[in-house]
């Protein structure tokens, strides 16, 4: 894999993970309580994959740098 493409994985679930965090904190403004936990967690599976995504890509390039 391309160095290309791990960067736009992450930076897309990067966005994706900020984008649910800023609805999440639309959601409770407006009142729709019972929609934020799942929003919230959704936004934080995103984070947690992009930050993968950045160890996976680390641990690929040390692996073909030997």
């Amino acid at each position: 894999m391309k160095q290309s493409a791990f960067a736009a994985l992450c930076t897309a679930l990067a966005g994706l993970g900020t984008a649910l965090g800023f609805l999440t904190v639309q959601l409770r403004a407006e009142g729709y309580e019972q929609y934020v936990e799942s929003v919230a967690t959704a936004s934080v599976v995103m984070w947690t994959t992009a930050c993968l995504t950045v160890v996976t890509w680390v641990r690929y390039r040390q692996m073909n740098s030997e």
